[in-house]
């Protein structure tokens, strides 16, 4: 078929289109996508008039062609939702829709006419996530701890967070937000000297000497974007700092740096251990980060903890409780909030994870120090 018999035939198929004459329209677009011509095949019209003639499986087969050539066909994914909620297949149908809703936000095209469109399909997704929910929840009933996350995932109300180290991964640890206290053992004689580090650390607070914005900028490394930078809304009373006790600090608090020699803390030269006072002040919050290795565990052990303070792990987020401690993997996304009208301050440290083994504790203790042989070490960020 030329171009100009294939341009007269999509014009007359257009216009019985428009008359309500589908049967027609579908015999001319139909005829042009069968014989082939120099202008691009009306697949999308196609589907149109198959709709309009009662013709499913000619409408899927049309705009299947459609979305060969353009997957993110927004009119296209919508009309094929609509086909599999008219057979009754509501995931199919919402599996369509969110494709319309995604193409969308990529940045596709939409006209005035095809953002209503993509409204009615974003309600009706919508309303077949929350039957696809109910009948979970109906089938399951009061699902929980794994099996609930997993749920959640699988209905979006949480997502995937797994380890992102800045700086080193090692394979085959486990993915683990917070973990529990009964894992940790040398837990209870760390929390029982709470009552003395707490007057170790008023005391501290009390002078006011010794503490430092966490953030600093390092002169050996390119300028810190930290929005915290030098900000003593989050500061640190630093104890062990890059391997090595801090004399002026650690004397003042000799209760907590004995506490902390029933933790097992790496000690690794010119890096660890690292335990400080972490102070966030009022209304201060310390923005979505990952930590730089996934070797270590961060413990906190608070010990000023006022209402509306929190830390989210990943998909979990729990209030501190002064005197009880919370351990977890830094390198999953978190981040921590003060909304109290009053200073929160917690001990900070870092562990070895449990997973790892001496043997490899001894050889990524090798691996760090001749690490840091060859260039300064880098610094350390609080979970």
């Amino acid at each position: 078929m030329g171009a100009a018999e294939a341009e007269a035939a999509i014009r007359a198929g257009i216009a019985a289109l428009q008359r309500g004459d589908a049967a027609e329209a579908k015999r001319l677009l139909g005829e042009v996508t069968e014989r082939g011509s120099p202008l691009p095949p009306p697949f999308f019209l196609l589907a149109q008039a198959c709709r309009h003639a009662g013709d499913e499986a000619g409408e899927a087969a049309a705009l299947d062609k459609v979305l060969e050539a353009q997957p993110r066909n927004i009119g296209a994914l919508i009309m094929r939702g609509d086909g599999h909620a008219r057979a009754g297949d509501r995931r199919a149908a919402a599996s369509f829709y969110r494709g319309a809703i995604q193409a969308a936000a990529a940045g596709a095209q939409v006209s005035p006419i095809l953002a209503s469109e993509l409204a009615r399909a974003e309600a009706a997704a919508a309303e077949i996530d929350g039957e696809f929910a109910a009948h979970l929840e109906n089938r399951l009933g009061a699902a929980d701890g794994r099996v609930r996350d997993a749920v959640d995932i699988l209905l979006g109300r949480k997502q995937v967070y797994l380890q992102q180290p800045t700086s080193f991964y090692f394979p085959g640890l486990p993915q683990i937000e917070y973990y529990e206290r009964e894992g940790f053992p040398w837990l209870a004689p760390v929390e029982a000297a709470i009552p003395d580090m707490r007057a170790e650390l008023q005391a501290a607070l009390a002078s006011d000497a010794g503490f430092v914005p966490y953030v600093e900028s390092d002169p050996n490394r390119p300028p810190a974007t930290h929005e915290l930078l030098g900000d003593p809304s989050w500061s640190a009373f630093h104890l062990w700092r890059k391997g090595d006790p801090v004399p002026e600090n650690a004397a003042r608090c000799p209760a907590t740096m004995a506490a902390l020699e029933a933790a097992p803390m790496p000690h690794i030269r010119g890096r660890s251990p690292m335990a400080l006072f972490s102070v966030l002040r009022a209304g201060a919050r310390i923005a979505p980060h990952n930590g730089l290795l996934n070797t270590r565990l961060i413990c906190h052990i608070p010990l000023i903890v006022p209402e509306g303070c929190a830390l989210r792990v990943g998909n979990q987020v729990r209030a501190w409780e002064e005197g009880k401690a919370l351990i977890f993997d830094d390198t999953i996304e978190h981040e921590a909030w003060n909304g109290s009208a009053s200073i929160r301050v917690i001990l900070l440290f870092e562990i070895w994870r449990p997973e790892i083994g001496e043997g490899e504790r001894q050889a990524l203790t090798a691996l760090f120090e001749a690490i840091t042989d060859f260039g300064s070490s880098e610094g350390v960020e609080e979970g």
